[in-house]
């Protein structure tokens, strides 16, 4: 962004965030001066990006979370975000719209790029999540889910695919929304996660 190293953010950049984000102007303001404090080049390297993530999850390990949301939204591969790219990133895996959140959960899953998804990359993510969802929480999930390999099992026979079958983006989006149980299998954020994340919110 031609904007990332000026000392205010542009009121293109700050409406179109506004607008495409449950952000408040004021919120925007201020997380690009922390943004601009942290990252005085304009753009955050993944190791920066996993360790402010940290922050929103002090109780678990999202390290490896964020480094495959980091991945899904670094389009050009440099290995960089921008301001936009940041906060869009921060909206979309905590407060995005279900299309939004689909078209960019089958990116999170595409982990080696190629346009579909296989069974070992959803266990990737699978064991990714885990990592965020404290042992107390994962001794109240149904025993057909408890593990990552169990959970990423589960997600994979209710798409109905061979253990080397490969699923498109639209049969991914498809099944999804016609089937809540996968919407739920496949949840980019433990509900506890969720729930920590509105308890900031509500004391922000």
């Amino acid at each position: 962004m031609g904007n990332s190293k000026s000392g205010s953010l542009s009121k293109d950049i700050l409406e179109e965030l506004q607008l495409n984000t449950k952000f408040t102007a004021e919120e925007l303001r201020a997380w690009y001066q922390s943004f601009q404090k942290e990252c005085p080049s304009g753009r955050i390297t993944q190791q920066q990006f996993q360790s402010i993530y940290a922050k929103f999850f002090p109780d678990s390990d999202p390290k490896a979370y964020a480094e495959h949301v980091f991945r899904s939204f670094d389009a050009n591969g440099d290995g960089t975000l921008d301001f936009k790219e940041y906060v869009i990133a921060l909206h979309m895996t905590t407060a995005g719209k279900p299309s939004q959140k689909l078209e960019w959960a089958f990116s999170l899953y595409d982990v080696d790029g190629n346009g579909a998804i296989s069974k070992n990359e959803v266990l990737d993510i699978v064991m990714a999540i885990f990592k965020m969802i404290s042992p107390e929480d994962v001794k109240h999930l149904p025993d057909d889910e408890n593990t990552p390999e169990k959970r990423a099992e589960k997600i994979w026979s209710f798409f109905g695919k061979k253990d080397d079958d490969k699923l498109t983006e639209e049969e991914f989006i498809e099944r999804t929304l016609a089937n809540t149980e996968i919407l739920r299998l496949i949840q980019f954020e433990p509900q506890k996660v969720k729930e920590r994340l509105n308890e900031k919110e509500k004391n922000a």
